[in-house]
C-alpha cells in the first residue's frame, strides 16, 4: 500500500471511531435518565376471570372480590390481589390467585397458586382436564383516583362541558 492510501484509511478509521463513540455516548445519555421513572400500579377490589367448561364449551365471566371465593364447576377460585395501571400507562394487569379443585369424594386439592397476567393468558393459566381459568381484567378501581393520576401525568384538569340551553 502506498503512504497516501494508508493515511486515508487511517483517517477513515479515526472518523468511524469518533462517530461510533459519539453515538454510543448519546445512547447512554438518552437511556439513563437522572431520575427513576416508575408506572404507578392501582390496587383493585375485584378480579375478572374467563372460565371455560370444556365439556359444554361454555365460557363464563367471573368477577370475584379479593379474598372471596367463587366456584366454577369443580374449581374454587380465590384472588388475593389484583393490580392494574392507569389508562395513561401501557396495560399490565396482574393478580395473585389460588385455585382449588373439589374431588368427587369431597376432598380439596390446591392445583394452582401464583401470579396470572392478563396480557399473557397462556403463561400462567389454570389448565385442568375439564376447566380452564385465566385472568382478563381487574375492576372496581376508584374513578377519582384514576382521574387524579391522569391529571398528574398530563398536567391538565379535565373540564366538564356544560350544555347551553337554547333559547326558542
Amino acid at each position: 500500500m502506498s503512504e497516501r492510501t494508508n493515511r486515508s484509511w487511517l483517517q477513515t478509521a479515526r472518523w468511524t471511531a469518533w462517530i461510533v463513540l459519539g453515538v454510543a455516548g448519546f445512547g447512554v445519555a438518552v437511556s439513563s435518565p437522572s431520575h427513576r421513572v416508575e408506572a404507578k400500579r392501582l390496587e383493585n377490589p375485584k378480579a375478572v376471570f374467563a372460565a371455560l367448561d370444556k365439556v359444554t364449551a361454555r365460557i363464563s365471566r367471573l368477577e370475584v372480590g379479593l379474598d372471596e371465593t367463587s366456584k366454577f364447576g369443580a374449581l374454587k377460585i380465590t384472588p388475593r390481589v389484583c393490580y392494574s395501571r392507569p389508562p395513561t400507562e401501557p396495560p399490565k394487569t396482574t393478580a395473585f390467585v389460588e385455585v382449588t379443585e373439589i374431588k368427587l369424594d369431597g376432598t380439596e386439592r390446591k392445583i394452582f397458586s401464583g401470579w396470572m397476567f392478563a396480557q399473557s393468558p397462556g403463561l400462567n393459566a389454570v389448565e385442568h382436564p375439564v376447566f380452564d381459568v385465566w385472568l382478563t381484567d381487574c375492576s372496581g378501581v376508584d374513578e377519582k383516583l384514576v382521574r387524579k393520576e391522569v391529571e398528574k401525568v398530563t398536567g391538565k384538569k379535565r373540564k366538564r362541558r356544560r350544555r347551553k340551553k337554547r333559547r326558542r
